[in-house]
This record gives C-alpha cells, sequence and structure tokens, in this order.
C-alpha cells in the first residue's frame, strides 16, 4: 500500500495530513437560466456570432453571455514540496 492510499484509508493520518489546510468552499457557477436557439442557415449563425461578439463553430454547443473567461483548472492542483 502507497503512501496516498494509507492517507485515505486511516482516518488518523488522514486528519494529520489536512490539518492547517485551507477551507475548501465551492462557489456555484451554474448559469440562472439556459436558452436553445436555433439556426436555419449558416449565415444566421454567423450574424449571431458578430451580436453577440462569440467566434462560432460547427463544434460550439454553448457559449456564456457575456463571453466568460475560462477557468484554468491547474491553478487549483496542490503540490507537494516534499518537506
Amino acid at each position: 500500500m502507497n503512501n496516498q492510499e494509507n492517507i485515505f484509508k486511516q482516518k488518523e493520518l488522514w486528519e494529520e495530513e489536512w490539518e492547517g489546510m485551507p477551507e475548501f468552499i465551492q462557489k456555484d457557477l451554474q448559469p440562472i437560466q439556459k436558452i436553445v436557439v436555433n439556426f436555419l442557415t449558416r449565415e444566421d449563425v454567423e450574424a449571431f456570432a458578430k451580436i453577440t461578439g462569440h467566434r462560432l463553430t460547427n463544434k460550439t454547443k454553448s457559449v456564456w453571455f457575456p463571453a466568460r473567461e475560462r477557468d484554468k483548472p491547474a491553478k487549483y492542483c496542490y503540490y507537494d514540496s516534499g518537506e
């Protein structure tokens, strides 16, 4: 059994490792409303993109309005300093 498995299987070790860690609060990032917009032509899609300021492709499934900056998951990684 490796150290990581030990930490999460034994409550005492888990509590020791967690001691002093900052509290984590998950913000509600869900939209308050979703609307499906249908287009008959590619020109309609392009007009909508121009009005909203979004770059829409054939693979675009959804967009935020106004546009939101994407969160970078790497900023939430915890790295053990080895100490």
